[in-house]
């Protein structure tokens, strides 16, 4: 077998390909070390198996010897019981390159023929190797070859990051409702910069009533630095909140309320939810009444 298949450059860069020690099938060199650079495109990993190992053999790999990285490191014949013989092993790059090391000492007692090695680009799924906190979307996450995207559920739409999410500005006109935090009780989104607005008619004051759960990010020292919600109604403010402690009932004396919710890049903290009512009366009804006192 010639070597004009096997890779003779120390850097590449295809998608799959195949190198070998030096001279193979031939005795490689004594007192030596060759050095493999192999990347792949972003969104990929490498994956490198043997299909022929014969380097001298030594305690700890200490004469001859193939290293990749921190992933591994081989010598032996592949006949004997030597554990660090690759056999079957393959190894995956933990990012989208890898670099090999061939190293041989001053020695030559017995002639060893070298190894041949083969590479291929493997799609990485990013959507499944982060979970929980790290993962990189908050609701929907979608690997293809080469990447992934994320997507949201109804109602919500993408932060500018294609990550993390931003909720609809909502308007309740209803007079009784409720509103609270994405996925409540479920840990929110992070980076979110949420809107919401109550409107009933003119003579009616709204009423907000929040869940005894309650779990905001906060700071032992500094006031709501990180997630907070904040209330205006009319020209009151009311917050910002934050922290373990519910704000209990909020009366305003406004038939309009916007209420803000901001939270940062960190935590994972299960948020909040809020009741409203309208009491009073509205102008339109107390209108007819006097027309029909008039009358």
């Amino acid at each position: 077998i010639g070597t004009g298949w096997c890779a003779c450059n120390l850097s590449l860069s295809g998608m799959y390909g195949s190198l070998c020690s030096p001279n193979f099938p031939e005795p490689y060199p004594r007192d030596m070390q060759l050095r493999w650079n192999v990347s792949v495109p972003d969104g990929f990993q490498i994956k490198l198996y043997f299909s022929h190992f014969d380097l001298e053999p030594s305690y700890l790999c200490e004469y001859d010897y193939v290293k990749g990285e921190v992933l591994a490191l081989f010598c032996g014949k592949e006949q004997t019981d030597t554990e660090a013989v690759p056999a079957q092993q393959a190894l995956t790059s933990p990012r989208n390159s890898l670099s090999l090391l061939f190293s041989s000492d001053f020695s030559d007692e017995e002639r060893f023929s070298g190894f041949v090695a083969h590479y291929s680009a493997v799609d990485i799924d990013e959507c499944s190797e982060r979970s929980g906190e790290d993962a990189l979307c908050d609701h929907f996450c979608h690997n293809y070859i080469g990447g992934y995207y994320c997507s949201c559920r109804y109602g919500y739409r993408l932060h500018s990051d294609n990550h993390t999410l931003e909720c609809s500005s909502d308007v309740f006109r209803e007079r009784s409702g409720v509103l609270s935090s994405i996925d409540f009780p479920a840990p929110y989104p992070k980076s979110c910069e949420c809107l919401y607005r109550i409107e009933v008619e003119d003579g009616f004051r709204l009423r907000l009533q929040f869940d005894s759960h309650f779990d905001v990010e906060d700071h032992p020292d500094v006031s709501c630095p990180y997630d907070y919600i904040k209330i205006k109604a009319g020209s009151a403010v009311f917050g910002p909140f934050c922290g373990d402690r519910s704000p209990g009932v909020i009366q305003t004396d406004s038939n309009v309320a916007s209420i803000v919710f901001h939270s940062d890049s960190s935590g994972e903290n299960l948020g909040w939810r809020l009741g409203y009512t309208a009491t009073g009366e509205s102008m339109s009804r107390c209108c007819k009444q006097t027309h029909s006192w008039e009358l």
